[in-house]
């Protein structure tokens, strides 16, 4: 038994493990389908929605990766989205949707260099810095919209008018019907997924969703992963920024200007957030209206943690916020469904604590799936507040479960000088 479970754990690698992750929660998701005759919880339509939902969470999470990996607590992302939204709405209503983007970016950029000059040139604490980033965000766009859109009619202090105009959209011919060179191409992928099969029609379902119909703002976004995957681990500056997250008085020592890269992390991750906050206006609500982040900046900031601060598990974590928040919106019955799924991942989790011989995480997950199955059982519906708690309670579980498994940079949240030790 122990041979055997040095093989699972040393056979495959980090890729794999995360590859056949996915395999086996599309097959529990196709599962729960079949069981409960509840096509919305794997249709295209989720999906996609699931995907731009995802998108603000995600650019807060990776901003949030960025900013950490340089050695910068940043709880201010929220008040970075709010200044995305405001900026990238007045922007879009002056000059257009593209130059709203530039906007909103400048405008996440602009939370970043404050938050940068108050914590790596003034030594402020990190969590009060970003605190007052909140705050400020808030407040100031209040201001401004009772400035600039008090006296029009089509907008208020609490909102702006609806910008017009939109981002063109793509999609894959071959995924989702349409025209190639002036051919129709049928629409294949849609046709497979009407077939229900069993996770055939789930995992076509789920390319056309994530490839049909998507905003170029939304590819830029997807790019973004990548990205910043290259730039922080495959370019020498991306090293000098990680080493000033895990060490900065030794990144001194060898040269490197610990102050310029925090600054760098710092305001792109303001930036990265911005275009969150354009992505929540431009592609969703067409306006700027108080309080349309909804807590976004904090549930990215879950995502960067459950995603042990990398660009491809805090997308994915984002992705599976994103997933629930779409099931909320389109059908309520798939929320109800998606309990089945739950019950079963913990159960099985349970059996694999079992397996690796930790009894008392084994009797916890144990407990908490044979909880989650009796609500499947015993009821109907599912309340829409739970689901909105939903990214708070899978953060809850990951950082109790896995936390001997999270790795945040050694120096991150520590004040810096030059010269000088950590304090």
């Amino acid at each position: 038994m122990t041979d055997l479970r040095e093989r699972l754990r040393g056979g495959l690698s980090r890729r794999q493990r995360l590859l056949l992750l996915g395999v086996l929660v599309l097959t529990l998701l196709s599962a729960v389908r079949l069981i409960t005759n509840t096509g919305e919880i794997t249709s295209s339509g989720t999906m996609g929605a699931a995907l731009r939902l995802a998108m603000p969470i995600m650019l807060a999470g990776l901003g949030g990766l960025l900013c950490e990996r340089s050695g910068v607590v940043n709880i201010g992302l929220e008040g970075m989205l709010i200044l995305g939204t405001w900026f990238g709405a007045w922007g879009g209503l002056n000059f257009g949707p593209w130059y709203g983007v530039l906007f909103g970016v400048l405008g996440g950029v602009l939370g970043g260099l404050i938050h940068a000059v108050a914590t790596i040139t003034f030594n402020v604490d990190h969590i009060v810095s970003g605190v007052a980033i909140n705050v400020l965000a808030l407040g100031g766009m209040r201001f401004l919209s009772v400035l600039v859109y008090a006296n029009d009619p089509r907008g208020g202090a609490v909102q702006s008018p609806t910008v017009e105009g939109s981002i063109a959209t793509t999609s894959v011919p071959f995924l989702t019907g349409g025209s190639l060179f002036g051919w129709h191409t049928p629409d294949f992928f849609g046709w497979v997924e009407d077939q229900g099969w069993f996770l055939v029609s789930d995992f076509f379902g789920l390319l056309r969703g994530c490839f049909g119909d998507l905003s170029w703002l939304v590819v830029i976004a997807l790019l973004t992963v990548p990205a910043i995957y290259f730039f922080l681990w495959k370019t020498p500056v991306g090293l000098r920024v990680r080493s000033c997250g895990e060490h900065p008085v030794a990144a001194e020592s060898l040269g490197v200007n610990v102050y310029r890269m925090k600054y760098l992390g710092v305001t792109l991750s303001g930036a990265l957030a911005g275009l969150g906050g354009s992505i929540l206006v431009l592609e969703f609500a067409r306006h700027y209206r108080e309080g349309q982040t909804g807590g976004r900046g904090f549930i990215g900031l879950a995502s960067m943690i459950v995603g042990n601060w990398r660009p491809g598990g805090t997308a994915a974590a984002a992705g599976l916020f994103g997933f629930a928040d779409a099931l909320r919106l389109r059908d309520a019955a798939a929320v109800h469904a998606l309990l089945l799924a739950i019950a079963v991942a913990l159960l099985l989790f349970a059996a694999w604590s079992v397996f690796r011989r930790k009894a008392g995480r084994a009797v916890t997950l144990a407990l908490l799936g044979g909880g989650v199955l009796a609500w499947f059982l015993v009821t109907d519906t599912v309340p829409s507040q739970f689901v909105a708690f939903t990214p708070h309670v899978i953060t809850l579980l990951v950082m109790a479960f896995a936390a001997q498994h999270l790795r945040m940079p050694a120096a991150d949240g520590k004040r810096y000088r030059k010269g000088e030790e950590l304090f």
